[in-house]
Order: structure tokens, then sequence, then C-alpha cells
């Protein structure tokens, strides 16, 4: 395993509080950095993860921003449903910013499924935010499937203890990762106990479950996008391609930020979490203006 920088336990180790709000009869569980007052900063985890994704990448913006990091319902500590949709979870991100104090001029920042998520958030409640920033996340053309998604979910797997759960961790999709004290820490985080033994914080039946969510879905809520948009993507992710931006552009119909993060795939955050940094620094003054 590579070496673990300093900046990782300043990060880790920074004051932080929990937090929860009741959305539609469930609990939805965030975190949240940086004093109330501060520009506002909402995160949100990709399929199957959770809000301690960003429990590395938080605390160096939370010296400018009042910032919070939402367990979508289904994931995380946030309680499961029978069944979801977009604008359940769109509802969610606008009462996480209301709980953890963020300003109406918040921007979203989600990577992968979250940006999708963010995206229909930015459209449903246009007036609660200030900005969206995608992380590998975007709109493909139709007739391209080489970002196409495998299935995720399936049947529940138990593990018989905590630390045989957490060396089943994977990415997905699959991807090797240098930075591997990240994977392990974000394994750990990624465990619960439960009855006949451990599992993964997530709902197994959440792929077949949800609705709203569609290549079309997306497509018609970034042609509403009426508020600032940037993207970040990893140079190297299979899933986001340069025909993908293309797309978007055309969509889009007027200009916006766009980074390719050098030596990134999909999990571009845990490729390169300084350089991620930076860019995302860079690119919310520039949406703020």
């Amino acid at each position: 395993m590579s070496s673990i920088p300093d900046w990782f336990w300043s990060a880790v180790e920074a004051p932080r509080e929990a937090g929860q709000v009741e959305v539609d009869e469930c609990d939805v569980h965030f975190l949240a950095w940086g004093e109330r007052g501060q520009p506002g900063l909402l995160l949100v985890h990709g399929m199957n993860a959770h809000a301690h994704w960003w429990d590395f990448i938080a605390p160096q913006l939370a010296d400018r921003y009042r910032i919070a990091a939402v367990d979508l319902t289904g994931m995380g500590d946030s309680d499961y449903r029978h069944e979801y949709d977009a604008d359940t979870w769109a509802d969610e991100l606008a009462a996480v910013a209301d709980a953890a104090g963020l300003g109406n001029d918040s921007v979203i920042v989600g990577h992968s499924f979250g940006g999708r998520i963010g995206l229909h958030a930015a459209v449903r409640h246009a007036d609660r935010f200030g900005g969206l920033i995608m992380a590998d996340a975007g709109i493909r053309d139709p007739d391209d499937d080489s970002g196409e998604r495998p299935p995720m979910g399936g049947r529940p797997v138990l593990y018989p203890d905590a630390e045989t759960a957490r060396n089943r961790f994977r990415l997905q999709p699959p991807q090797d990762c240098a930075n591997g004290f990240l994977l392990e820490y974000i394994a750990r985080q990624s465990v619960m106990a439960i009855d006949d033994g451990f599992a993964f914080k997530f709902d197994t039946d959440l792929f077949t479950s949800m609705s709203g969510v569609s290549r079309e879905d997306a497509e018609a809520d970034f042609r509403a996008l009426a508020l600032p948009f940037g993207l970040i993507y990893g140079a190297e992710s299979r899933l986001f391609s340069g025909r993908t931006l293309e797309y978007m552009r055309s969509l889009r119909g007027e200009p916006f930020p766009a980074v390719a993060l050098a030596d990134a795939q999909h999990h571009l955050f845990l490729d390169q979490p300084l350089a991620f940094i930076a860019e995302l620094a860079a690119m919310l003054e520039a949406l703020r203006g």
C-alpha cells in the first residue's frame, strides 16, 4: 500500500458534524464541515456510495465554505425506501441544505450518479441552489453506448465479520487506484452490522426499484438547467468521453467550464485527490463569479 500523507490525516481528523432530517417518512443522514454563514457547498456521492467518500475532500475547503455531504436514502446511514425516485432524492438534497444551514446560493457537487441527482435538484429546486458541478457524470449521446454502466445490486451478500466484508470492497466500475489508503478508509466506512453478520451500506434492491433517472430524464433536466454549470471528469474515465462532452455542449447552447483531470479515471478524486480539490476550488470561484 502507498504511504499515507499527512494531508489525509489532517482531513479525516478535522471537526465535523453529523445530522439527519426527515423526508417523506425517511431519515436522511448527512455530515457537515465549516462555519454557518460561509458560502454553501452540497456534496452528493455516487451509486451505492455514501457521505464518507468526501471525508478527505470537504475539510480542505471548509475554511471557505459551509459544506454538507448527504447520504441519499438507500445508501450510507440513511433509511431505505420501498421505491426510489429522482424527485424524492432531489427533495432530500434541498432538505439537507436547509438542515445544514446552507444558503440559497449553494453549489451542488455530484459525483457519478450523484451528479444525476444533483442535476435534477438544480432544476426542481432552482430557487434553492446557486449552481451545479458534475464530477465524471454527464449525458451521453443517444447513439453512443461506450459509457453504458453495468447493472449493479443483486442479492444481498452477508459476511461473517467486518474485516472479511472490508476486504471484499471493490470500486464500480472496476478500476485500479494507486491510493490504497483511500480505498481502505472508504471500505471501513462502507460496512454495517446486521442481524446475521455484516453487509455493505446500500439497499441491494435499489437498482431495480428506482425511477426518473434514465438518460432521457437527464437530458430533459440538462436542457432545462438555468443555474451556472461546470464539469470535471477523469481524462481516463470509462464512463465519460469526449463525445459525451461534445453532446452536452450541443444541449447546453452556451459555453460552460469543463476540466479533464489528468491521470484520473471515473473515481477521479480517489485517483487524484489534491488535483481534484484544486480544480474544484477554482471552478467554484469561477461559477460564483
